[in-house]
C-alpha cells in the first residue's frame, strides 16, 4: 500500500508539484500544506492511478476559452466622393455662361487697345455680377468703411481677419481697415446629373449645317 502511495507521490510531484491527499497525513504537524481548492473533474481524471506509468497517463483535454462576443459596431457612414471639385466647376460654369469670364481670361489681350478691352470688360462685369448675385451672393466681412479705424478684439477668427503691418503684443488691436473682405451669404448652384463629366466647365459647341 505504501509503495503505491510513494509511486503516486513521485508522479504527482513530478507533473503537478503536489502530494496526494492520502500522503499528507504522514507529514509531521506544522509541515502539512494548506488545503487545496476544489479541483475540476478533468484534473481529477488526469491524476495517475496506482500502478500506472507516465506513458499510460490520460492527457488532460484543454477546452478552448470562449472569448466574449465583440459589440456590434455601427455601420460605417458612406464616404462622399465629392471633394468640392464639382461645386467649383459648377460655379465656373455659371460665370462662363453668364459673363464669358473664362473666354476673357484665356484670351491674349496684349494686342487689343484699352478701349477694346474696356468695352469687353463692361459686358463681362455685368454678366458675372448677375451670376454671383443669383448663385453666390457676397457680403463684406467687416462693414466699416475702408480706411476707417477699426478694433480687433481678442479671440478674432484669423480666417476672417488678416492682420498686417507692425503686429506687437496681444489683442485688442486698433488699425486701419484696408479692405473689408468678402464672404458668401449662401451658395445656390444648379443641380447637375451624376452622369455628367464633373470636370467640364463649358461643353464644346458644334453648329450643324
Amino acid at each position: 500500500m505504501r509503495f503505491l502511495i510513494a509511486l503516486r507521490c513521485f508522479f504527482l510531484i513530478l507533473f503537478y508539484k503536489r502530494l496526494p491527499e492520502e500522503a499528507v497525513q504522514f507529514l509531521p504537524e506544522g509541515k502539512k500544506p494548506a488545503p487545496l481548492p476544489p479541483r475540476s473533474a478533468e484534473l481529477v481524471e488526469a491524476e495517475l492511478a496506482p500502478g500506472k506509468s507516465a506513458a499510460e497517463q490520460k492527457p488532460v483535454e484543454q477546452k478552448p476559452v470562449e472569448k466574449p462576443a465583440a459589440p456590434a459596431s455601427a455601420p460605417a457612414s458612406p464616404v462622399s466622393k465629392d471633394d468640392g471639385t464639382r461645386g467649383a466647376v459648377q460655379l465656373l460654369a455659371v460665370l462662363q455662361r453668364e459673363g464669358r469670364l473664362l473666354d476673357f481670361l484665356q484670351e491674349e489681350i496684349d494686342g487689343y487697345s484699352d478701349a477694346q478691352i474696356g468695352a469687353a470688360v463692361r459686358d463681362i462685369h455685368r454678366g458675372c455680377k448677375k451670376a454671383l448675385a443669383e448663385h453666390a451672393p457676397l457680403e463684406p466681412v467687416m462693414r466699416a468703411p475702408e480706411n476707417s479705424q477699426v478694433r480687433v478684439d481678442a479671440g478674432f477668427d484669423p480666417s476672417r481677419i488678416r492682420l498686417t503691418g507692425n503686429i506687437v503684443g496681444e489683442p485688442p488691436f486698433t488699425g486701419t481697415l484696408k479692405h473689408h473682405g468678402w464672404c458668401t451669404a449662401r451658395i445656390v448652384l444648379p443641380l447637375s446629373s451624376a452622369a455628367t463629366d464633373p470636370t467640364v466647365v463649358a461643353p464644346a459647341e458644334v453648329e450643324l449645317s
